[in-house]
């Protein structure tokens, strides 16, 4: 095969695996970016001697 159908079908492999994944659902590797549940957002924030969720979900003003 000459360079360029390598490349071609190279291409079109990673394009057929990147589209299965995206419509499987969440991409495994983004996982972890995710924020979590809020019980575990509270406990982070907690630990670093922030201020509860509760308490900055409550102190932002939706209206300026």
């Amino acid at each position: 095969m000459t360079k360029t159908n390598d490349d071609t079908l190279r291409m079109a492999a990673i394009a057929a695996v990147m589209s299965i994944l995206t419509q499987s659902g969440d991409d495994p590797g983004q996982v972890a970016r995710n924020p979590g549940l809020a019980w575990s957002q509270d406990h982070r924030r907690m630990s670093m001697g922030q201020s509860s969720l509760m308490h900055q979900r409550a102190s932002r003003s939706p209206w300026k």
